[in-house]
Formats: structure tokens, sequence, C-alpha cells
């Protein structure tokens, strides 16, 4: 296998694994808070997650930001909950330019935090911290992310159209699930 499939399934396997739910959790957030006619905007939130995956695994790979492992595990679900939490208390509110301020800092501050996270992982596959092998596992990382908001919004879809539920409903009933998930996992990861 070339070298750029190897990285590049790893970034989608990274995507793609139910073991580690937190990024398919924030993929169903902002899958749910969206429609089909705007997947620019979902693709715009993909890429910020993506972009600032990229730079803090760079930084954390070449050692220029260390970050306590365990804050990181605790950020991370705190980052999702608000971002839930935010679904919850706009659901119904037609104004998405003021909701996508948010879940553009929200998108782009859980990438930092999941690549943080990940750097370690990283460091054990590109042992030559070469560049090229990171582009290659972020554009997998991308395109496992634009899979699952794929499935997200064809979900969507299908109970907003043929089930009958609004959007409003929808949203709220994604996003008090995903708080669901989230709680226990921020009793085991609390730091207080």
């Amino acid at each position: 296998m070339s070298e750029f499939l190897l990285f590049f399934n790893h970034g989608l396997g990274y995507v793609l694994n139910w073991k580690t739910y937190d990024m398919v959790l924030f993929l169903i957030l902002i899958g749910a808070a969206y429609n089909v006619s705007s997947w620019k905007k979902l693709l715009i939130l993909v890429s910020l997650f993506t972009l600032g995956h990229f730079i803090s695994t760079f930084l954390g790979t070449h050692n220029f930001v260390s970050v306590s492992r365990s804050m990181v595990l605790f950020l991370i679900p705190l980052t999702l909950m608000i971002g839930a939490i935010f679904n919850l208390f706009t659901a119904g509110k037609e104004k998405r330019v003021e909701k996508g301020g948010v879940l553009y800092v929200v998108a782009t501050f859980f990438g930092l935090l999941q690549g943080l996270a990940f750097a370690p992982t990283f460091n054990s596959i590109n042992l030559k911290r070469n560049f090229l092998p990171l582009l290659e596992l972020e554009a997998g990382i991308e395109a496992g992310q634009i899979v699952v908001v794929l499935i997200v919004l064809i979900i969507g879809y299908i109970f907003q159209s043929i089930f009958r539920f609004n959007k409003r409903d929808w949203v709220l009933v994604i996003s008090s699930i995903v708080v669901g998930i989230l709680i226990p996992r921020l009793i085991d990861h609390w730091i207080f």
C-alpha cells in the first residue's frame, strides 16, 4: 500500500472509529443543526475542524505545544457539551448567522483539542515527523467527516420528510441524546 493510502486510511479510520466516538458526536451535532441545502456551511465547519486539528497536531508533534492529557480529555467532552447545549437553546431559531459564529468557534476549538490528543499517536506512526504524511492524514480525516455528515443529513432528511419531525424537534432530540452521552464522559474525565 502506498504511503499516501496508509496515512489517508489512518485519518479515515480515526473519524469512523466508533470506539472513539467524540468525532462522530461532533459531526452529529453539527449535521443535525443544518439542512442539506446548507451543505456549504457544513463543509466550512468540517474544514475548520480539520484546520484546527492540523495545526495542533503539527505543533504537538514538534513539541511546540504541550498540554496535560487529562486537561485535553476533559475539554473534549466539555466542548461538545457546549455545542449541544447551544443547539438546545437555539433550536428552531431561523437566524443561522448568529448560530454559525458559535459553531465555527466550537468546531475550530474542538479540532485543536483533538489534534493535541492525537499528536502522540501521530508521532508513533510518523517516526520521521515529515510534513506530507500529516497532510495525507488530514485528507483522510476530512473525507471521513464528510461521509459522517452526509449520513447524518440523509437520516435527518428522512426523519423530517417521511416521519414529519419538524427541524426544531429533530435538533432538540439529537442534541439531548448527545448531552446524555456526554454527561458520564465529563464525570469520568473531571479534573477539578
